[in-house]
């Protein structure tokens, strides 16, 4: 009987030591996997899709800031493409479901949808990229589109009047048709070609769903209707305006178009100092997914945060194109 008992008292210390090894009580290294960060803030950011440069270098910026703080998890999720409404509706319920989640970051393709699916939700919550009208949002982060899209057409009349078009029509390659961040966008190249001496041609507005195969397609709907050519083409992506200016080259009647993008990205910026695309209006993802990181800490901590944080906006042109090449190749690589 003593043996038994004693065979006994051992295999329960046994029992002991190995669910001690199995992290019963061991501290998680921060120099981990960011799962295994214990006790960290938790944020999950959901993004429109993950599949383009904009979306990518927002993802750096959130990353960069993780890999600065090690009391923070940040998990990135988006669907395929920004058409994919149902598959981000399903993202964003799984994280309200999830209560181990601190702060949440959503950039909505469907500002509507979103607001009723947070409707009441008691955690911070912050919009991204676009803007969402409810009360539970306590911060957007991001581009203030209109007045972007104005100061880019603004300049693109300019140099519209400079290549010597005397009537300044405009249309438009638009994006996701109903989509918040495409009718701001939208309300910006109108205002800046009417209040500078063109027409914006709001009947003629082409919607392409944010992709450069369908842009090819809305442009040769414009050579169509426009044999004689037009003085801008704006698009509200670079992938868009890249697509239509591949429609158009060698056309003769619009080698003096302007083609104006948004975005900056590096392959529009390539386009501007191959003398393709004329300019594009930058946006700052890489710091918006950044300062989106921050202002959620900031507010997991007490702090005050402001309601809006805009990282700001650049026009490229052939200037300073190989700048921002660089700027974005930096930040792509980790290299900022």
């Amino acid at each position: 009987m003593m043996k038994q008992r004693i065979a006994a008292l051992l295999l329960a210390g046994l029992m002991l030591l190995s669910l001690s090894a199995c992290g019963g009580g061991g501290d998680s290294s921060a120099g981990g996997s960011s799962g295994d960060k214990e006790g960290a803030y938790k944020m999950s950011v959901i993004l429109k899709t993950t599949a383009s440069e904009h979306w990518q270098l927002i993802m750096a910026g959130c990353r960069k800031f993780e890999s600065e703080h090690p009391d923070v998890v940040i998990d990135i999720t988006g669907p395929a493409n920004e058409t994919s409404y149902d598959d981000q509706q399903n993202m964003i319920e799984t994280t309200l479901n999830n209560s181990e989640v601190d702060a949440i970051i959503i950039a909505p393709l469907q500002s509507e949808t979103a607001a009723t699916l947070i409707a009441g939700e008691t955690r911070p919550v912050f919009a991204l990229d676009t803007n969402i009208d409810a009360p539970e949002i306590v911060s957007f982060i991001g581009t203030g589109n209109e007045a972007a899209a104005k100061l880019g057409a603004t300049e693109a009349v300019k140099a519209a009047k400079a290549a010597g078009w005397e009537t300044i029509e405009c249309i438009e390659i638009a994006g996701v048709k109903g989509d918040a961040t495409n009718t701001a966008r939208m309300n910006g190249y109108t205002a800046g070609v009417n209040e500078n001496g063109g027409t914006f041609l709001a009947d003629e507005i082409q919607y392409a769903n944010a992709v450069a195969d369908q842009a090819v397609t809305c442009m040769e709907a414009i050579i169509q209707t426009h044999p004689d050519g037009i003085a801008i083409v704006c698009a509200n992506n670079d992938d868009m305006a890249v697509g239509a200016v591949r429609a158009a080259e060698g056309n003769p009647s619009f080698a003096n178009t302007i083609f104006l993008g948004f975005d900056g990205s590096t392959g529009a910026c390539q386009a501007i100092l191959d003398g393709l695309l004329t300019m594009s209006v930058a946006q700052q993802p890489y710091e918006m997914g950044y300062l989106a990181c921050q202002t959620a800490y900031d507010k997991l901590q007490g702090k005050d945060v402001d309601a809006v944080v805009d990282p700001g906006i650049e026009v490229i042109s052939p200037e300073n194109a190989q700048a921002r090449i660089d700027k974005v190749n930096g930040y792509l690589a980790g290299q900022n």
